[in-house]
């Protein structure tokens, strides 16, 4: 797997945010953490990983939550990845040969590094409102058991 388990829930937490984002809506990490079965101490942690990138902000109180700092337009998963792995996906070896490169390649180097720069593209370019848009058109899933159309309730 390419991206941590952090991350991809990272992504997943984001993705929720921006389906039901409203620009001054808390939502509750317990209610998130229940709809999206993710433990509630993990994605926590994570969450926070992302707040502290500028992408979220919390509220603490009895309807505290977090939301979204910017509009879900503005936020690409490439920020979603950087606040919570960092971008040496998009660098460091798929094998994870240390010294991997031009000249001293692995041997999936070539392969890898087309492959990374379309990954690395497609992140960059694909926004939280196009996944929601998306998912919404299309009912995808972002748990095990739940629909978009079931989360949303």
């Amino acid at each position: 797997m390419l991206l941590s388990k952090a991350c991809i829930y990272g992504v997943r937490a984001s993705l929720y945010m921006s389906l039901v984002y409203q620009k001054d809506r808390y939502i509750s990490i317990r209610e998130m953490s229940e709809k999206l079965n993710i433990s509630f101490h993990f994605l926590t942690k994570i969450l926070q990983q992302i707040t502290h990138a500028g992408l979220m902000h919390s509220y603490k109180g009895p309807n505290g939550g977090i939301n979204l700092s910017k509009d879900p337009n503005e936020i690409t998963i490439i920020k979603i990845v950087d606040a919570i792995d960092g971008m040496a996906v998009f660098t460091e070896c798929v094998i994870g040969l240390p010294g991997c490169g031009r000249n001293k390649p692995c041997p999936l180097h070539e392969k890898w590094a087309v492959a990374r720069q379309e990954l690395q593209d497609m992140f960059e370019n694909t926004t939280l409102h196009e996944m929601a848009i998306s998912s919404k058109k299309l009912n995808l899933r972002l748990s095990d058991e739940l629909s978009i159309e079931e989360l949303m309730i």
